[in-house]
């Protein structure tokens, strides 16, 4: 491991009570008015968050404009920011919703891993954002569970010149780290020969209701290779539970499995006293891998919620009781040295 590969992982390790996911600030799921989203990154530094990430993607070119907005009143020193490349965005018409998106930007994404597609990439990031540089670059969702039959032809671009352009663009200064930014563990194993990565940003696959990423993470331990862990609620289960409808699991409507799953984690938090979205997120956090967890929202009184979230005691009784309750969630992942 290179002394700044380990200069930048301590300082992102340090960087707050977790990282700030900008997913909401590009109108994921629901609309915010622009008050509001500057609103929330504010609160987020409020209470301590230096990390904030981001995407093209988010919102079509809207949550890298809203977020630089307010980034550009601050030190360009004091905060690690990261984006990604994979998708280029070119004109399109106006709609109230694209991707999830509500009232994106009149654009459309395009995929191109090429390594011209991924210096136009950043290029285009950077003139949203209205900042000079970025921290960390993010290869954005590639692999077969976005792709599909696409994956291969997808996968040798990336290989062939995004890669490269990558490490160039850390070669150069414009960027200090890069990784993929994905949703499975696959393409980041398939991946990790091919390039000399610094970390990876994985959502959804280590948490209470699916740890198929817990060999990875201990392969990037060994390595020296850091891990960002994001979508610790699983797009919404593990913060909402199942009093209120049927939240998102994995961004679409939750299983009966999963809802059952999820039902008898809340049985042992009742007896504990413990908040679900507590434990999701420190269960998350416990992993000797983990670098930094990034949890998303477009509330500012859910960022104060979520710190607490972060800092609340939980007892080493409640993890047993958790193994015994649900094996799958904390089986062998959770031991008391873990949460000293």
């Amino acid at each position: 491991m290179t002394h700044d590969r380990a200069a930048l992982l301590d300082r992102l390790a340090r960087s707050g009570p977790f990282g700030f996911g900008g997913s909401s600030l590009g109108n994921l799921y629901r609309a915010i008015d622009e008050e509001r989203a500057h609103a929330t990154v504010y609160a987020a530094w409020a209470d301590g968050v230096r990390y904030f990430d981001t995407a093209p993607f988010y919102g079509l070119g809207l949550g890298e404009r809203r977020l630089g907005d307010v980034l550009r009143t601050r030190n360009r020193n004091d905060f690690i920011l990261s984006t990604k490349v994979g998708r280029l965005l070119v004109p399109g018409e106006a709609a109230p919703e694209k991707f999830g998106f509500r009232s994106p930007m009149p654009f459309d994404p395009v995929f191109d891993y090429s390594y011209d597609g991924v210096m136009r990439s950043v290029e285009a990031s950077l003139h949203r954002l209205g900042l000079a540089r970025i921290d960390i670059l993010y290869m954005h969702d590639l692999g077969r569970l976005t792709h599909r039959d696409n994956h291969d032809r997808h996968f040798r671009h990336a290989v062939d010149g995004g890669f490269r352009a990558m490490a160039d663009l850390r070669d150069q200064g414009i960027v200090a780290a890069i990784g993929l930014g994905v949703n499975e563990v696959e393409i980041c194993a398939e991946a990790l020969p091919r390039a000399d990565f610094d970390l990876f940003m994985i959502a959804g696959r280590y948490t209470l209701l699916d740890r198929s990423a817990g060999p990875f993470f201990d392969d990037c331990r060994r390595r020296g290779i850091g891990v960002v862990a994001a979508g610790v609620f699983n797009s919404g289960v593990l913060a909402a539970g199942i009093a209120k409808g049927v939240p998102r699991y994995d961004y679409e409507a939750a299983p009966d499995e999963v809802m059952r799953r999820v039902a008898a984690i809340e049985r042992v938090c009742e007896r504990f006293d413990v908040p679900l979205p507590a434990a999701a997120l420190q269960f998350v956090k416990a992993h000797p891998a983990v670098t930094l967890t990034v949890v998303g929202t477009g509330r500012p009184a859910r960022v104060s919620e979520t710190v607490d979230l972060a800092r609340r005691p939980i007892p080493d009784a409640f993890w047993m009781a958790l193994q015994a309750e649900d094996p799958i969630a904390a089986g062998g992942a959770v031991s008391a040295d873990m949460f000293a």
